[in-house]
C-alpha cells in the first residue's frame, strides 16, 4: 500500500499542495505563561495562569521534480512548487490575511498558518535548473473565539464558597472553621461589607472567597 502524502491545503482557495516525499520526522511545541506575583515574606511568587501560547510544528518538506519526470526532457524547475508553499505566507485579496491551512500526513490533521519557510537546494539539471529542495516550514495553529468556545467548555473560575453563620458566631471564629486561622478574618469582612468584627447574627449568609485574597482597595496579598 503507498504511503499517504504530506498535503498543505489552502482552505480560501482549496489548493492543494502535496510533496513527493515524505517527512522523516516533524517536532510539536506547545507552551503556557504564567503570570508571577511576588508577595512579601514568601519563599517563592505566587503563579497565576495567563493564557496558552500556541502550538507549532516544524517539519522539514523534501519537493522533488526529478523523480516524477526521470528518463524524459521534461524535467521540471522545483522552484515553481516552491513557491506555492511559501505564497501561502502572502496576503489573500479576500481576507487581508495570509490563508489558514491544513496540514494533512496520515492521520495527523492541522489548521495552521504558514509562519516561516527556508528553502535549500540540493539537486540540479546540466544547466543549473533545480529539481529538488528541503523546505524546513513552521506551522503556527490557528484558531479563532468561536472555535475555542466550542472546543473549551469553561466555568467561571470562581472558588468563592457561601457559609452561614450559627448562633454567636464572629468572624475571626469562621476564619478559624474555612481558613484554620482565626487572624485571617479580613478578607471575608471585606468580601462582604461588614463593618462589624466582633458578632454576626445567626442565618447571616456570608460569601468566603478564596485565599491568597487581594485587597480591592489597597491590593495588599493576605493570607
Amino acid at each position: 500500500m503507498a504511503l499517504e502524502k504530506a498535503t498543505l491545503i489552502n482552505t480560501t482557495s482549496g489548493d492543494r499542495i502535496s510533496v513527493q516525499f515524505n517527512p522523516e520526522e516533524y517536532t510539536l511545541h506547545r507552551e503556557n505563561t504564567f503570570a508571577q506575583s511576588a508577595v512579601f515574606g514568601l519563599s517563592a511568587p505566587l503563579l497565576q495562569f495567563a493564557h496558552g501560547n500556541m502550538q507549532t510544528i516544524e517539519i522539514e518538506l523534501l519537493i522533488d521534480t526529478y523523480e516524477a519526470h526521470q528518463g524524459s526532457s521534461a524535467q521540471s524547475d522545483v522552484r515553481a512548487v516552491v513557491r506555492k508553499v511559501t505564497d501561502l505566507m502572502n496576503i489573500d485579496p479576500t481576507t487581508h490575511a495570509p490563508p489558514v491551512v491544513l496540514f494533512t500526513w496520515g492521520s495527523l490533521s492541522f489548521t495552521c498558518v504558514l509562519a516561516s519557510a527556508q528553502q535549500k537546494y540540493i539537486m540540479f539539471r546540466p544547466d543549473g535548473v533545480p529539481v529538488r529542495a528541503k523546505v524546513t516550514v513552521t506551522l503556527n495553529e490557528y484558531t479563532n473565539a468561536d472555535q475555542e468556545s466550542k472546543e473549551v467548555k469553561r466555568e467561571t473560575a470562581d472558588y468563592t464558597k457561601l457559609y452561614i453563620a450559627a448562633q454567636g458566631e464572629t468572624l475571626s471564629g469562621i476564619a478559624g472553621r474555612v481558613y484554620d486561622n482565626p487572624a485571617t478574618w479580613r478578607p471575608i469582612a471585606i468580601r462582604n461589607g461588614v463593618d462589624e468584627t466582633r458578632t454576626i447574627a445567626a442565618g447571616t449568609a456570608l460569601l468566603i472567597p478564596h485565599l491568597p485574597f487581594v485587597d480591592p482597595e489597597t491590593g495588599e496579598v493576605m493570607r
